[in-house]
Formats: structure tokens, C-alpha cells, sequence
């Protein structure tokens, strides 16, 4: 008897130690955010302002996850180049992603994300050129074509606050201090990303065509090679990127790309994957 009461106690007790490990087992949740150093603070700004992480103070737009000074739901970051977010979406729990990169997956920022950044002007897109280059005719006639209204019209009716124009006083299209006449039968190129920086372009391109100049739009699926061709001089502007990344960019790779004039911000959005609620991260 006293065997028997002596088995069942031990087996009591690993049971009880296997129930309390279980009980005390760590839930950790899996979000996919960028890997460059502007767009991964964006993100982290983001999970901060919906009370699921905490940053160092004074970490702002250049913060990295080495800047979380409190992590209570022990979220683990996957960084992972921005185009390919939208792709990892179904093997973690969240992942943050860029207007334009979730527009071209299918999905509607309006509708489709958990949470959603503001439309904070430090991260408007913007065309650039050289430096030096920012004064050109032929690139103000670009930036007038940019900032119409028939741009801004676009932008909303399209995308209806998944994308938002930040030209304050849209025009009609054209600077008056431009001799057009003299640039008739003159062309520029434009790097740019697909969604929807090209598809914006294209609304500026009839503008453009209405005075006889050719806006040639190359797109390109990257945040790199846009700044180097327009580096190099291969391609005349870009259309991509906000002003923290450029700078950021400039800095690191010894460029020399300027900005003249915001058009649009894409607000960032957090995307369910395995999870489909914020609040499943809170429980």
C-alpha cells in the first residue's frame, strides 16, 4: 500500500511539473517588418503607438529593434527586404508593410489593416534628381505635372486614403515661369516603383504630352538601383522614397540625390497573417 501511495504521489508530481512548465511556457508572436533602417523605425513607431512595444527614448525615425526598451508580449521580428513582406504574410503572425508593396499583393490598406500609420509628413514620397538638376525647365515641368490637381484628384479617387496627396495647393499643371515652347520634342525619364508612384506618373505624363514632351516611367521593384541610376545619370529622376530613406541613403552610398517636391505618403499598415486580431497578441 505504501508503494502504491509512494507511485501515485511521484506521478502526481510530474504531472504537476509538467502542468506548471506548460502554464509558465512563454507565448512569443512573429511580425515581419523591413529591413531598412527608416521603414524598420517607421514599423517600430508604429507597434509603439499601439501599445505593443516600447522604444528607448529618443529613438525615433532611425530606431531598430535594438532600440525596444520593452518587449511584454515577447514579439519576435523577421526583417525582410519591404517588397518581399506582402509574401511572408502567411508564415508569421503580422507583418507591417508599405501602402504601395500591400496595393500590388491585393490588398486594401483601408480595409485590410489592423493598424494604420498617419499621414505624418516626414515619410512623403518624392521626386528627385541629381543635384544640381532640381532647377532644369524640363524637370519643374515634371514637378508642376506632379502637383495638379488632376494628380491629387487621382490620388484620392483611386485610393480613397490608402495613398494621400500632400500638395497643398494643386495647380493646373504648369508653371508659368517655363517657356514650353522650348521644350517641345524634349523627353525625361523617371525611376519609379509599379503602385502607385507609376500609375501617378502616368496621369502627369498626359499633361506632359499636352506641351510635346515624353515622360519615359521605368519601373523598378527595388529601394537601391531607383537612386543609382539617378546617380549615375542613366535615368533623369526617381519616384520612389521618402526623405528619411534618401538621406539615409545618401549617407551610406556616397550619392547625391536631391529632392524637389513631396507628392503623396503611403501610410503603413499592420497586416493579419496566422493571427487575424491585435487583440490575440493582448490575451
Amino acid at each position: 500500500m505504501k508503494k502504491i501511495t509512494k507511485t501515485l504521489l511521484i506521478s502526481l508530481l510530474v504531472l504537476i511539473a509538467l502542468f506548471g512548465c506548460k502554464k509558465n511556457e512563454t507565448k512569443t508572436y512573429t511580425i515581419a517588418v523591413p529591413n531598412d533602417t527608416t521603414n524598420e523605425a517607421r514599423a517600430l513607431l508604429l507597434l509603439e503607438s499601439k501599445g505593443l512595444i516600447k522604444l528607448k527614448a529618443g529613438a525615433t525615425i532611425t530606431a531598430t529593434i535594438l532600440d525596444i526598451a520593452e518587449n511584454p508580449y515577447n514579439i519576435k521580428f523577421e526583417e525582410a527586404e519591404a517588397a518581399q513582406l506582402p509574401n511572408l504574410l502567411k508564415d508569421v503572425d503580422f507583418a507591417i508593410i508599405n501602402s504601395n508593396y500591400a496595393l500590388a499583393a491585393g490588398l486594401n490598406p483601408v480595409k485590410d489593416a489592423l493598424g494604420f500609420e498617419g499621414s505624418s509628413s516626414p515619410y512623403a514620397n518624392i521626386l528627385c534628381v541629381k543635384e544640381g538638376r532640381q532647377n532644369e525647365p524640363i524637370v519643374k515641368a515634371l514637378k508642376a505635372a506632379l502637383e495638379s490637381k488632376e494628380v491629387a484628384d487621382f490620388i484620392a479617387n483611386k485610393w480613397g486614403g490608402a495613398v494621400v496627396s500632400v500638395v497643398e495647393n494643386p495647380g493646373d499643371g504648369f508653371d508659368p515661369s517655363i517657356d514650353y515652347a522650348a521644350l517641345n520634342g524634349q523627353s525625361i525619364s523617371v525611376a519609379a516603383s509599379p503602385t502607385p508612384h507609376a500609375e501617378i506618373l502616368a496621369i502627369a505624363k498626359k499633361t506632359l504630352e499636352s506641351k510635346g514632351i515624353t515622360l519615359v516611367i521605368k519601373e523598378f521593384d527595388d529601394y537601391v538601383q531607383p537612386n543609382k541610376v539617378v546617380d549615375s545619370g542613366e535615368i533623369d529622376a526617381n519616384y520612389f522614397q521618402h526623405q528619411p530613406y534618401l538621406d539615409d541613403f545618401n549617407k551610406q552610398n556616397g550619392t547625391h540625390v536631391v529632392t524637389v517636391a513631396p507628392i503623396h505618403v503611403e501610410p503603413f499598415g499592420i497586416y493579419g497573417g496566422k493571427l487575424h486580431s491585435l487583440d490575440d497578441i493582448k490575451k
